[in-house]
């Protein structure tokens, strides 16, 4: 595809996230809002144009739609995908992408030699203080990454366990496909692949057959390793993620909102040991990190550039995944 004109976006799930991404389009060129729920469409559509339809069929037909943004329960999330992506659009759609490996590996192979591009929503690597740690770690010295220490929690809703994340057939499972992909994404970003998996998931105090909590040890080829806990028995909200390295530690603090403001802390050794120097990053404005990754993808588009996280990525995480639930004795 070459691209004289401005590209043309169409939203299949209208849901909350449905909506927040509508929010970053450019004006006017959302084409077409979807929903199996009419009424979801026709409310996104008041807000931020185009038309509505319950119809897949009504957006992939559309010459004009270029990028189709996904964000429907897990379980539809790559068949939608590959249906996008048979008719000639890229597609961004939302973490985690697919409820197994084996559907990634069916994506992979469906692009192969294809112009159509893939990416999926991990935005938290575009939240301002992991793109600020990012920075640091290509500009900074800091020494070899030795390990990390993740935690992320919430604390659920009443008939938190009624909601389609609790069905096993929609979800492909509870906490750790849900919240702690996102920690496992973050971690490969700075380590690379993980080649030793352990842990377990789950269910402590939710009347569901999904998990509400897990706990992971993952290792690289070099030895480094990150620890990481996912939780939605946590009550109050909280995002942790430590990084620690030979010479320094970066600590990243809540996401804005419930979780807190969002702040990195720079602690860098003196030569003498002892307290380190320490230099505090806040970012109390609004995330925008939905906005960023979209831009990421319009780049990646018009270059023609492999996407990061690619479809490989985005299936070692479900692949860690699908390691903890079978080892934990779940069968989704």
């Amino acid at each position: 595809m070459k691209y004289q004109r401005k590209m043309g976006f169409a939203i299949i799930g209208c849901g909350l996230i449905g909506n927040r991404r509508a929010g970053t389009l450019p004006e006017g060129t959302l084409k077409w809002a979807c929903d199996v729920d009419p009424g979801k469409a026709s409310a996104l559509v008041t807000k931020h144009g185009g038309q509505a339809t319950a119809k897949t069929s009504d957006v992939l037909a559309d010459g004009e739609v270029d990028v189709v943004l996904i964000s429907a329960t897990n379980a539809a999330l790559a068949p939608l995908t590959m249906l996008a992506v048979e008719n000639g659009k890229h597609v961004l759609v939302e973490k985690p992408g697919a409820v197994n490996s084996k559907q990634f590996s069916e994506m992979e192979s469906a692009i192969t030699g294809s112009s159509t591009l893939v990416r999926i929503g991990y935005n938290h690597r575009f939240h301002p203080a992991f793109r600020k740690a990012y920075e640091l770690v290509r500009e900074a010295d800091l020494g070899d990454l030795m390990f990390i220490r993740g935690r992320y929690g919430h604390g659920g809703r009443i008939d938190y366990d009624r909601e389609w994340r609790a069905d096993p057939k929609l979800s492909g499972g509870g906490e750790l496909i849900d919240q702690g992909v996102h920690l496992i994404d973050l971690a490969a970003s700075f380590m690379g692949e993980f080649t030793t998996v352990n842990g377990h998931a789950a269910t402590y105090f939710w009347n569901m057959p999904v998990d509400d909590n897990a706990f992971l040890s993952l290792r690289t080829a070099a030895g480094q390793t990150a620890w990481l806990q996912v939780s939605c028995t946590e009550w109050k909200n909280l995002f942790s993620f430590e990084i620690y390295f030979k010479r320094a530690k970066l600590h990243i603090e809540g996401l804005g909102g419930s979780y807190g403001l969002e702040r990195l802390s720079y602690y860098k050794m003196v030569p003498e040991m002892g307290p380190p120097e320490t230099v505090i990053y806040e970012f109390p404005r609004n995330d925008t990190s939905l906005s960023l990754e979209l831009d990421e993808f319009l780049g990646d588009i018009r270059s023609n550039r492999l996407p990061s996280p690619s479809l490989r990525e985005a299936r070692q995480v479900l692949e860690i995944v699908e390691r903890i639930y079978e080892n934990s004795g779940y069968r989704f």
